[in-house]
């Protein structure tokens, strides 16, 4: 057979929008209820309002005779196709993901997923971060992945511990000072 035929991969990760980590394979998509909430609703937006739009400008542009130097017929299809991505990776996602409510966590004296965790490094600096869903990262917000080093090294600690922590400018430890569960927006 033509490796024209074969595929590399197993296609999981075509979809994948620049800079999104992919779900660890055999892992859930793990999300909190906010997160779930705005993926159904971008999820929605773009199947009964903006795609629909899109099909009727391009169906209107198809009618206008020439395709090849109608803008408007090009364009919308090449819209199209960035929603249709968009729509196949939304779908996985949510089809995948389970749902976590952080303020249903009855083990608070650790951490888990949807945690809000402050711990001070070596260097006595604080930060505060709670742990998210691989679509809801957002350092700017203090979100940090789950499958991030600093949330996999966080995992299960308890206040008061010492976690070890491969920082990137070398071996860290830190201290776990506090934890809460707070719903996450």
């Amino acid at each position: 057979m033509s490796k024209a035929f074969t595929r590399e991969n197993d296609g999981d990760d075509d979809d994948l929008p620049e800079g999104v980590a992919p779900i660890p394979k055999g892992s859930p998509n793990y999300i909190t209820p906010a997160g779930f909430a705005r993926l159904q609703a971008e999820l929605r937006e773009l199947t009964r309002v903006e795609r629909p739009k899109v099909v009727e400008v391009v169906s209107w542009a198809a009618g206008n005779g020439d395709r090849s130097e109608n803008g408007d017929y090009i364009y919308g299809k090449k819209r199209l196709r960035e929603i249709d991505r968009r729509i196949r990776f939304l779908t996985k996602r949510v089809e995948a993901a389970r749902v976590v409510d952080p303020a249903a966590q009855t083990n608070r004296d650790q951490v888990f997923f949807g945690a809000t965790v402050t711990y001070a490094t070596s260097k006595g600096i604080q930060r505060t971060i709670t742990i998210v869903g691989i679509d809801e990262a957002d350092m700017t917000k203090g979100r940090v992945s789950w499958i991030a080093p600093i949330a996999r090294a966080l995992m299960k600690a308890a206040e008061g511990d010492e976690v070890p922590f491969r920082a990137p400018g070398g071996p860290e430890t830190l201290e776990v000072v506090e934890i809460s569960y707070i719903p996450v927006d």
